[in-house]
């Protein structure tokens, strides 16, 4: 039997916190890939880098579903539910250009 979410009724569309990982740019930290919450759009870092923000942001929130966002690659994940989510049709467009991730 396939896994599916249910949280999806929690998707909104979203303005992203920062142009970069939020974090990491109050720290100086450096980053791989970004995640956005597709609850309230704060972008986070990957749980391949260093602080693996995202994923904090979902301990200390509770919101359960993210979007890849840099590069934008039209999939979704909620934690919870542990389950991949098509968001081909609803990507988070970028405001402008992404900052530099390199250390």
């Amino acid at each position: 039997m396939s896994k599916t979410c249910s949280h999806t009724g929690e998707i909104a569309t979203v303005t992203p916190s920062a142009n970069g990982c939020e974090d990491c740019l109050k720290i100086g930290g450096w980053w791989i890939h970004l995640r956005i919450c597709r609850i309230c759009g704060h972008v986070g870092c990957c749980d391949s880098s260093p602080h693996k923000h995202a994923t904090a942001h979902f301990h200390a929130t509770g919101h359960p579903i993210i979007e890849g966002y840099d590069p934008p690659e039209g999939w979704g994940w909620c934690y919870v539910d542990e389950v991949m989510l098509d968001l081909t049709d609803r990507m988070t467009p970028h405001p402008g250009p992404i900052k530099s991730f390199l250390k």
